[in-house]
C-alpha cells in the first residue's frame, strides 16, 4: 500500500530534473543548486520521512514493499552510510508497530508531506531546513479510538556533492528542542535540573496494563478540564501568540501545558519567577514552573493541584504526563491529556514535537525505558 503523499514521492522521482542544466553544468568543483534540484532535494526528504511513517502501518496486502527512498538514485541519493543507518530505523520502526500491535494499537493508513523552508549551498556541501507535517489514521481495533494523531517536525538535511556534481544526503538532524515524534528513532538526552533542597518529590508511575480503576469526575470541582483539552487540540500545531514560543529555546512542552491549565481554570500565582512556589506567565516575563519541566512537578505538588497517580493508564482528560527520558532523576518532557477512550487509554497532545492525540501505549512503547510521572490535576 503506499499513501497520497508516498505517491507524490514517487511522482516526483521519475521527474528527476535535467542534469545537463543543474549542477553538473557548473563545474566538477562548483556545483549549483537550482530551483529543480532543490526540488528533488524535497522529495528525497519526503521520501525518507514517507519511509519512516509507512513502517509504522499496518500493510497486510503488501508486505515487503522497497522504500521509495530506493528509488533514488544518481543525481540526488542517500549516502551508503545513512541509507544503513535508515534500514536500521526503518527496522526499529517496524518492531515498535510490533510491541504497539499487542498493546492493541494499529494504523490503517498515513500521511507524510514535507516542505522546503530554507536552502543553504557553501562550496560541494548544501544544508536544507524542512518542516515534515505527519498525520496516521488509528486502526478501529477497540471502537473508540481517536480518528487520528499527527505532528510536525523540522529537520535539517546535510547534503555533499561529488566532482561529477551529484549528490549524496549524509545526514538528517531533527532541530526541535523535543524528541518524540511518533516516527522518531534517535535517543532523547537532555541536561539534568538540580533540585533545590525542599522540592517535592514526585512519585513514579508504573506503565503496565490494564491499570486500576482511578475514575475522575470531568464535570465536578474547581476546573474545566473539557477547556484544557479544546486549548490544547486547538494550539498544538499553530502557536498563541499571546504568549511565547520555547520551542527553538529550551523546549515549549511545559509552556504549552500550562498554557492548557490556565484555559481550564488554574490561576497564577505571582512573585519572584525562580521561586517554584509561583506560578504566572505575562506580558513581561513567566515563572520558571510555567516553563520549566521539573519546575512545574515541584509546583504542581507543592501547591496540592495535583496528586501523583500510581499507573499512566490512570490518566483522564486534562490530567500531565511527564517523562523522565534517561531516569537520571531530572524530569524532560510534559505533555496533557486530551482524550480518553472507553477502553482506558489515554492520548497525549503537547509541544516539542507538536503532536496531537498519541497514545500513552504509543510514548511507551517508544520508550520503555523512561520514567514516567502521572499527575491527576
Amino acid at each position: 500500500m503506499v499513501t497520497a503523499a508516498a505517491a507524490s514521492v514517487v511522482a516526483g522521482a521519475a521527474m528527476l530534473p535535467n542534469w545537463s542544466a543543474g549542477a553538473a553544468s557548473a563545474g566538477a568543483d562548483d556545483p549549483t543548486v537550482d530551483p529543480a534540484t532543490r526540488a528533488t532535494f524535497q522529495r528525497l526528504a519526503d521520501a525518507v520521512f514517507t519511509d519512516r511513517t509507512d513502517a509504522l502501518v499496518d500493510h497486510k496486502e503488501n508486505r515487503g514493499h522497497a522504500p521509495l527512498t530506493s528509488r533514488f538514485s544518481g543525481d540526488v541519493q542517500l549516502s551508503s552510510s545513512l541509507e544503513d543507518k535508515e534500514d536500521s530505523a526503518l527496522s526499529s520502526l517496524r518492531s515498535r508497530k510490533s510491541r504497539l500491535a499487542t498493546l492493541g494499537e494499529q494504523y490503517s493508513s498515513a500521511k507524510t508531506s514535507v516542505s522546503l523552508d530554507k536552502t543553504r549551498v557553501q562550496n560541494r556541501h548544501a544544508t536544507v531546513q524542512v518542516t515534515e507535517t505527519t498525520t496516521l489514521t488509528y486502526k478501529k481495533v477497540n471502537g473508540d479510538e481517536p480518528k487520528t494523531t499527527g505532528f510536525q517536525a523540522h529537520h535539517e538535511l546535510t547534503f555533499k556533492a561529488d566532482r561529477q556534481g551529484d549528490w549524496q544526503l549524509t545526514g538528517i538532524r531533527d532541530t526541535d528542542d523535543g524528541y518524540i515524534a511518533v516516527n522518531q528513532v534517535a535517543k532523547p538526552s537532555a541536561a539534568p535540573t538540580v533540585a533545590d533542597a525542599g522540592t517535592p518529590e514526585a512519585v513514579r508511575s508504573a506503565t503496565t496494563w490494564p491499570a486500576p480503576s482511578k475514575p475522575k469526575n470531568l464535570s465536578a470541582g474547581t476546573y474545566n478540564y473539557q477547556a484544557m483539552a479544546a486549548y490544547a487540540e486547538k494550539y498544538w500545531s499553530r502557536y498563541n501568540p499571546a504568549y511565547p514560543d520555547y520551542n527553538r529555546g529550551g523546549g515549549d512542552c511545559t509552556n504549552f501545558v500550562s498554557q492548557s491549565l490556565k484555559a481550564g481554570g488554574w490561576k497564577d500565582v505571582t512573585g519572584s519567577s525562580s521561586d517554584f512556589h509561583k506560578w504566572f506567565s505575562n506580558s513581561t516575563a513567566q515563572s520558571d514552573s510555567w516553563v520549566g519541566v521539573n519546575e512545574f512537578s515541584w509546583f504542581a505538588l507543592s501547591s496540592k493541584r495535583v496528586t501523583s497517580l500510581a499507573n499512566v493508564y490512570q490518566l483522564d482528560v486534562g490530567d500531565v504526563l511527564q517523562m523522565d527520558f534517561d531516569k537520571d532523576g531530572s524530569k524532560d518532557h510534559s505533555m496533557i491529556v486530551t482524550y480518553r477512550s472507553s477502553q482506558g487509554v489515554p492520548y497525549l497532545t503537547y509541544h516539542s514535537t507538536n503532536t496531537f492525540r498519541r497514545s500513552v501505549a504509543s510514548i511507551i512503547a517508544s520508550y520503555p525505558n523512561s520514567a514516567y510521572y502521572a499527575y491527576r490535576t
